[in-house]
């Protein structure tokens, strides 16, 4: 039998596209055994507000220049999620479906009472896959172990997943050895995230990269359509 994966570390509260990324697959593997990169999607998302764009970070403990995984990573402020919660209630009471999503977004928010950074994660994105009716497995690389080499490691992933067929993302063009996963017998694919629809938006102009949680106070039951997953 055919099976494909797909290997992504875990974002906060991310956008359409990474949501497209899990429908498109049997399976996505969340790769939070890498080092943790402050300033990126890890920990933190975007949101429209009539001032413009504004980011809502989950502020996390950094231990300076040493080694530190992403699922090792804790949260240091435990009242972020209501900080968080109050700021997306203010900027979007107004969209079309706020009413629809407020106290599931907001239930959601006063249970992200987890310590680490990846369990928050993962909490936002099972409960927001099953909003979008994305039936996708959700595993993790620790599950399975990780070896070394970055192009190794994934095709190994893949293996002990039983995959035949494995979707990266774009920027991996840049340093994944194609040949392995031929090696393997492994169909590798890359994701495209163009030609993505827009929808009526609070706060012009429109910004295709801004958090789910935009697309669906904004478009409601219509959100799916406007992911390929489901064209």
């Amino acid at each position: 039998m055919s099976k494909s994966i797909a290997i992504i570390q875990s974002n906060y509260i991310p956008w359409k596209g990474y949501f497209d990324f899990i429908r498109i697959v049997d399976e996505i593997i969340l790769f939070d055994d890498v080092q943790y990169t402050r300033r990126d999607w890890r920990n933190r998302n975007k949101i429209k507000t009539s001032q413009g764009l504004q980011w809502l970070t989950i502020p996390v403990e950094v231990k300076g220049k040493f080694f530190q995984k992403i699922r090792d990573t804790k949260i240091e402020d435990p009242n972020w999620n209501m900080k968080h919660w109050c700021t997306i209630r203010q900027n979007y009471a107004q969209a079309r479906y706020y009413h629809d999503y407020r106290d599931f977004i907001e239930e959601l928010y006063r249970t992200a009472t987890q310590s680490y950074l990846s369990e928050v994660n993962f909490h936002f994105l099972a409960a927001f896959c099953q909003l979008l009716g994305i039936q996708t497995r959700i595993t993790w690389s620790m599950d399975y172990g990780v070896i070394e080499g970055k192009t190794e490691r994934l095709v190994d992933l893949c293996k002990k997943a039983g995959a035949t067929a494995y979707l990266s993302g774009p920027s991996a063009k840049n340093y994944i050895d194609e040949s392995l996963f031929d090696d393997a017998g492994i169909t590798l694919s890359y994701m495209d995230y163009s030609d993505y629809q827009e929808y009526e938006q609070l706060f012009p102009p429109f910004d295709h990269a801004v958090s789910i949680i935009d697309l669906l106070f904004n478009t409601g039951p219509d959100a799916p359509k406007y992911l390929k997953g489901f064209q």
